[in-house]
């Protein structure tokens, strides 16, 4: 096995884990809003105060790992959210509930910025987006685990010991990972000189990193377009991490058992999405060029999810609803490699950086999204009405990739002429 596979293993495991600990609120969701008597419009500043804590610290926490390396940041990263995801098992009213979900999302931020920043140090461009699809599908692994995971400790123990339990899983991870990796291959002892020249080869020329030219990317018109793309593919996609239990449970009337085994099925079809679409996108590079490559893989997975949004709030039968929300959530994963790739493209030495502002636009979606949500479900009365801004927004953010180019680089090295003459002997 090629070393830089051996990463990608690593990365693979944290991203099972992150999910694990994000999507256990949204599993253990019922028994706490009962338990702690909160309604549907608080809830969703519950799982709002995540998202917008998180996109507040994912710039500089990604930016952080383009300076010192993705070896520290992930490490401090893992231990902090482990912490709070043990808190969250704590809490005794709804005021403590949001100062634990801020500050997890606090620590949290910047854990796929900086996987990205590890992939741009150890990838070449025409394997990032199959690395990408892995680490994502890997999210979706454990959001699939999750309420396997969750329900029956939820039924023994009570849905605070979920919490206790997986925060457990990331600090073993941030010990593995601080002992074992490095930065670069060149400061991995044992890896062959032919990989590194492999991977090298497929990079730009320079590796020293530096803070990313904020002056010269806030004036292109292309990296708003990368934000605004993400920020709408959000309001759909965070559906699934926050308000899904919610609403199959109380929109749709499944119960806690049915509820353990089929609400995984969204997060596998979406897992599998995402690895189709990280390799399907690479193949598509070689044939079709960078911007077709990555911006065909976008519409299509968009567009789809669109669609089978709009379904499931126009099919009322029951089972139905898991089905044709699986069949979204696949669309949008179906992107989401491509997604990130794609900032890897126009980032180069500033992935981190570029990943980050590209999160933090999408986590504001998140927190719109899910405030919005609670307060639809009171105002309607009815939890179908989340379904409609959903579906709008995706169709915005299939449409956006028609101005998306992967080609052309954010912050190109500024080249210095020489005069005329210039190293004339």
């Amino acid at each position: 096995m090629k070393y830089r596979h051996r990463v990608l293993a690593m990365l693979f495991l944290l991203s099972i884990i992150t999910y694990i600990d994000r999507v256990c609120i949204s599993v253990a969701g019922p028994a706490m809003q009962k338990d702690l008597n909160i309604s549907p419009e608080r809830w969703g500043w519950v799982v709002g105060v995540f998202a917008i804590s998180y996109a507040a610290f994912e710039i500089p926490s990604g930016a952080l790992g383009d300076r010192i390396g993705a070896r520290k940041v992930l490490t401090r990263i893992v231990i902090w959210w482990s912490a709070f995801t043990s808190l969250t098992g704590t809490v005794s009213n709804y005021y403590l509930l949001l100062l634990v979900r801020f500050l997890f999302g606090a620590g949290e931020a910047g854990a796929y910025p900086n996987s990205s920043s590890a992939i741009s140090r150890w990838f070449p461009t025409t394997e990032r987006a199959r690395a990408q699809g892995f680490v994502w599908m890997a999210s979706r692994i454990g959001g699939a685990l999750t309420p396997v995971l969750v329900v029956p400790i939820q039924l023994l123990w009570g849905w605070r010991t979920a919490f206790h339990v997986f925060a457990l899983l990331g600090v073993l991870w941030a010990a593995a990972w601080y002992w074992w990796y490095r930065d670069t291959p060149r400061e991995k002892p044992g890896v062959p000189l032919q990989e590194i020249e492999e991977i090298e080869r497929g990079q730009a020329a320079s590796r020293t990193h530096h803070g990313l030219p904020w002056k010269r990317v806030v004036r292109n018109s292309q990296f708003w377009t990368i934000l605004l793309m993400y920020h709408t593919y959000c309001w759909g996609s965070y559906f699934f991490l926050s308000w899904l239990h919610t609403f199959l449970a109380k929109g749709r009337g499944y119960t806690p058992r049915e509820l353990a085994w089929l609400s995984p099925l969204p997060f596998i079809c979406g897992a599998l999405a995402n690895l189709s679409g990280g390799l399907v996108s690479d193949h598509l590079v070689k044939k079709l060029g960078l911007r077709w490559g990555r911006r065909a893989v976008g519409m299509i997975g968009l567009g789809a999810s669109s669609l089978f949004m709009i379904l499931t709030g126009l099919i009322r039968y029951k089972y139905a609803a898991v089905v044709l929300l699986a069949l979204a959530y696949a669309g949008s994963d179906f992107m989401l490699p491509v997604a990130w790739a794609v900032c890897l493209d126009v980032g180069r030495k500033y992935a981190g950086a570029v990943t980050g502002a590209m999160n933090t636009a999408g986590q504001i979606g998140s927190f719109l999204s899910s405030v919005a949500f609670g307060y639809l479900v009171r105002w309607f009365a009815s939890y179908d009405a989340m379904l409609w801004p959903m579906a709008g927004m995706l169709a915005i953010s299939c449409l956006l990739w028609l101005k998306i180019d992967p080609s052309k680089e954010l912050a190109p090295e500024e080249r210095v002429s020489e005069p005329v003459g210039a190293g004339r002997v």
